[in-house]
């Protein structure tokens, strides 16, 4: 049935705040460059509800320098810098492996500045990019791991449709002190392999979905201590704001629901969280 005219104003609407929390996290990745409000009104309204520090994920070179610029002038803001593993198979793609290894470079001289805490999203998408894109990828892949050790600061990973050859290319590289399965999206066992490991990992909105039970579980089977939260906006808007526009203000909606989950009270979650951001970011 076609939406209403109401319905589809509605769409795009902002959500409410929502209650702020009583003890403050971070939003660990959120891509400001993608949002229509200006970086001011992002980090107010964040900070008024209990998120005062964003992590800016750059995801190729331009926005990469963008994040850096952006984070350098506000104290709230902290930047990660990397190729997005579908940008890596594009640049390689349509103008050759010798300009793959070009931004490569680039990303390692951004990665030099002191606003930038981690390297990514970096990793593999099965999803979007076909086989023909695989090989670009896993060499991005493993380029930006050794930058992350060379530079001792978070390396950040995007795994879509690929959890067995990131494990893997991780075992085979060595993974930094901290790694972080951004927008986690295996399941339990696989949760269970990255707590053994001591991989955090970062649950964002859809972690609310009707749909996503076994994220629910991925996240009952995770150890406080290794969890983050995000947003990954403007995407992934938790229930039951589904649908309309995301923004860091919305992390105590997705945070709530992970304390729901977890069996635990809200504040010793979020104390968690808080600790965790500053171990692998600070």
């Amino acid at each position: 049935m076609p939406k209403s005219a109401k319905a589809k104003a509605e769409e795009n609407v902002p959500p409410p705040l929502p209650e702020p929390l009583a003890v403050p996290v971070a939003d660990s990745h959120t891509h400001l460059d993608m949002q229509t409000p200006g970086v001011e009104e992002a980090v107010a309204k964040a900070t008024a509800v209990g998120v005062p520090r964003l992590v800016q994920i750059g995801c190729d070179v331009e926005r990469a320098r963008w994040s850096v610029k952006t984070a350098a002038e506000h104290d709230a803001i902290w930047a990660g810098v990397a190729l997005h593993p579908n940008e890596a198979a594009r640049i390689e793609a349509e103008h050759g492996p010798a300009a793959l290894d070009a931004a490569l470079d680039e990303i390692a001289a951004i990665a030099g500045h002191p606003e930038v805490r981690a390297i990514g999203e970096t990793g593999l998408d099965y999803y979007r990019t076909g086989p023909e894109g695989t090989a670009a990828q896993q060499r991005s892949f493993r380029r930006h791991i050794r930058l992350a050790k060379e530079r001792d600061v978070a390396l950040v990973i995007h795994d879509r449709d690929a959890h067995a050859d990131v494990l893997r290319i991780l075992r085979e590289e060595g993974a930094p002190r901290r790694t972080v399965f951004h927008c986690y999206s295996g399941d339990a066992a696989m949760s269970e392999v990255c707590a053994e490991a001591g991989y955090f990992m970062s649950f964002a909105g859809n972690v609310t979905f009707a749909s996503a039970q076994p994220l629910r579980d991925a996240l009952a089977a995770a150890p406080p201590e290794l969890l983050l939260v995000e947003t990954d906006a403007p995407f992934l808007t938790p229930a039951p704001f589904r649908g309309r526009p995301n923004a860091s203000y919305l992390i105590p909606v997705t945070l709530r629901a992970m304390a729901v989950v977890k069996g635990m009270g809200e504040d010793e979650l979020a104390g968690h969280i808080a600790e965790n951001t500053r171990r692998v970011f600070a």
